[in-house]
């Protein structure tokens, strides 16, 4: 595994981000957009988590955002940021990473 510097640590933003809206991709079938409130802004990321979770247990769910990474494209999409998530065993079970308390929308994470 490489290593990185605390300086290059320092450049990467981790959020925490309240789930608003969650829709099926229309050009994929593992995939999902969620409109996400980060506090002083709300954005759209696309996710492949689409069949490890269910849209109503996803809204009002609170998550960790990379929201410093470059934007992408994904199927026709533009997602802001990457959730988050623990990816487990051969069959690749999904959990995504969660505040243990609640706490605000927005809040950085170190």
């Amino acid at each position: 595994m490489e290593k990185i510097s605390f300086q290059e640590w320092q450049k990467l933003d981790f959020r925490v981000a309240k789930i608003l809206e969650v829709e099926d991709h229309p050009n994929a079938d593992k995939l999902i957009v969620l409109k996400i409130d980060l506090g002083n802004e709300q954005r759209t990321i696309v996710a492949g988590i689409k069949s490890h979770y269910k849209k109503d247990e996803l809204i009002g769910k609170k998550i960790v955002v990379f929201t410093n990474l470059e934007p992408a494209m994904l199927r026709g999409i533009k997602s802001e940021g990457m959730l988050l998530a623990a990816v487990k065993g051969k069959d690749e079970e999904i959990v995504l990473i969660t505040p243990e308390k609640d706490i605000e929308a927005g809040t950085k994470v170190s």
